[in-house]
This record gives C-alpha cells, sequence and structure tokens, in this order.
C-alpha cells in the first residue's frame, strides 16, 4: 500500500488517466474528488462488499425430506 499525505487542492495520478484531487478536510472527513474515463467502474468499498453479499444465494437450509 502507497500512503501519502496530501493537502486539500493536491492531486495524484494513478495511471495516465485517473486523477484523485483532496478537495477538503475537515476533522476526520476527508472529501475526494475523482475523475477518470467512464469505462472505469469506482464504488465505495462498504457499497461493494453490500452488493457482492446480496448476490451471494441464501445458506438457508432447504426442506428435509
Amino acid at each position: 500500500m502507497l500512503v501519502l499525505t496530501r493537502k486539500p487542492g493536491q492531486r495524484i495520478l494513478i495511471g495516465d488517466d485517473v486523477e484523485v484531487q483532496v478537495l477538503s478536510v475537515s476533522g476526520e472527513k476527508i472529501r475526494l474528488g475523482i475523475t477518470a474515463p467512464r469505462d472505469v467502474s469506482i464504488f465505495r468499498n462498504e457499497v461493494l462488499e453490500l452488493q457482492v453479499a446480496e448476490a451471494r444465494p441464501s445458506a438457508k437450509p432447504g426442506p428435509r425430506t
């Protein structure tokens, strides 16, 4: 994992076409702006984990015969 320290207004580049900018810092909250091509998916981790969990088949046992 690469760990960087950035100030509001500063940017980092990922590859040739993804840019992340620190928009603001307020207490423990950081606002980021991400510029990327439309074909690049961007998800918050907690949303992606929820989608994956909902897509899994239920582990409920079937009726016994």
